[in-house]
């Protein structure tokens, strides 16, 4: 037993009736083609996508801290982890001074 496609069938248009859709957007003021500069400052969605680049990078890294220090820095609301970074930033500051 065959499937039938329930697919619609594509219908290219005529060559008279490709002619016409581009006459017809041609004349349309709010869809002009791109002038030539403007197609050379475009650049791909890609490159738009994400956050920006930091040029302060971070490393990724798995720890374990104790429950207590989690809960601690949890408790103060959002963005404790830049919170335990900056405690963790002094720390290696006043160490390095001392050394």
């Amino acid at each position: 037993m065959s499937r039938t496609s329930r697919r619609t069938e594509i219908v290219l248009p005529t060559l008279e009736e490709d002619k016409a859709i581009t006459a017809a957007a041609k004349a349309d003021p709010d869809a002009q083609p791109l002038s030539a500069n403007q197609l050379k400052v475009m650049v791909p969605m890609r490159t738009l996508r994400g956050r920006p680049k930091s040029a302060n990078k971070k490393l990724l890294v798995s720890i374990r801290y104790s429950p207590e220090v989690v809960a601690y820095f949890k408790s103060t609301g959002e963005g404790w982890q830049a919170r335990m970074d900056s405690v963790l930033r002094q720390y290696v500051a006043r160490r390095t001074k001392a050394a």
